[in-house]
C-alpha cells in the first residue's frame, strides 16, 4: 500500500484516509513505491488527460532528469511518442536517454531555441512538459509547434514566469494548467482508473521510478541539502 498524504510522511508510522491509499501487489519494492505515485499520477495526468498527447508526437521535457520528469519521459514513450529531454548536466542527459529520450538538451550549456529547432527540424514539439518555469518558459513556449499544448507542472526554478500571450495566438497554441492532487480530489474515479493503469504499466515493464539513493530518515536534513543542491536524479527515498 502507498499512501500520500500531503503532509506528515516523514515518519517511521502515519494514519492516512482510504482514499489517500493505493493497493499495490505484495512484490511491489518499498522504496518504488514511496517514489511512485506523486511522480506517476502528476505525468500520466499531465500528458494523457490534459495534453491527449498521441503516438508519434513530439513532446520536450524541461527538468527532465527530476522526480516528475523521469516519470513523464517513460509515460510519453510509453504512448509512443517521441521524447525530447531537457536537463541541466550532461551527467542528467545522459540518464534521460538511458531511460529512453530519443534525445537531449544540456541547457547549461546550449542555446534551447536553436537546440530545439535542430531535433525537430524547425518544426517544435507538440507537448512541452514545464515543471521548471522561470528563464526556460518564454523559450520554450517560442518554440513549440502548431496547436502545440504547453502544460504548466510547477516552478522548480522560483519565479513564476509571464509570458506574451500572443506566442499563444500566433502558434495556435494552448497554455494548460496541470493540477493532480486538485483533480485527484475533484474526479476521484477518474484519478483511481488512472492509478490503477499506472500500476498495471509498472507490471508490464513500462515505467519504473529511478531511485537516485535511499538515506534512512535520521538523516532527513542531509537529505534536503542534497535537494537543494540539484545533484539528485530521479527521486530520493527515506527509509525507515
Amino acid at each position: 500500500m502507498a499512501c500520500l498524504t500531503g503532509t506528515g510522511g516523514f515518519a517511521t508510522h502515519a494514519i492516512a484516509r482510504a482514499a489517500l491509499c493505493l493497493p499495490l501487489p505484495a512484490d511491489f519494492p518499498h522504496a518504488d513505491a514511496a517514489a511512485f505515485t506523486m511522480i506517476y499520477a502528476t505525468s500520466h495526468h499531465a500528458l494523457v488527460d490534459r495534453a491527449r498527447l498521441r503516438a508519434g508526437e513530439t513532446v520536450l521535457v524541461l527538468g527532465a532528469a527530476g522526480g516528475v520528469g523521469t516519470a513523464a519521459i517513460q509515460i510519453a514513450k510509453a504512448m509512443g511518442a517521441r521524447v525530447i529531454a531537457a536537463a541541466s548536466s550532461e551527467a542528467k542527459c545522459t540518464l534521460c536517454r538511458s531511460i529512453g529520450a530519443d534525445a537531449s538538451i544540456h541547457y547549461g550549456k546550449e542555446n534551447l531555441r536553436e537546440a530545439i529547432g535542430a531535433l525537430t527540424d524547425g518544426k517544435g514539439p507538440d507537448v512541452v512538459y514545464d515543471p521548471v518555469g522561470g528563464e526556460l518558459t518564454e523559450p520554450a513556449f517560442r518554440s513549440i509547434a502548431w496547436r502545440g499544448r504547453y502544460l504548466v507542472v510547477g516552478f522548480a526554478s522560483g519565479p513564476i514566469p509571464s509570458l506574451p500571450l500572443n506566442l499563444a495566438l500566433l502558434k495556435g497554441a494552448s497554455i494548460v494548467g496541470v493540477f493532480w492532487g486538485e483533480f485527484s480530489r475533484r474526479e476521484p474515479q477518474a484519478n483511481a482508473a488512472m492509478l490503477g493503469e499506472l500500476v498495471q504499466w509498472y507490471a508490464q515493464g513500462r515505467i519504473r521510478p529511478v531511485i537516485d539513493r535511499s538515506m534512512p530518515m535520521a538523516q532527513l536534513p542531509a537529505a534536503y541539502a542534497c535537494m537543494g543542491s540539484r545533484e539528485v536524479m530521479g527521486k530520493l527515498v527515506m527509509v525507515n
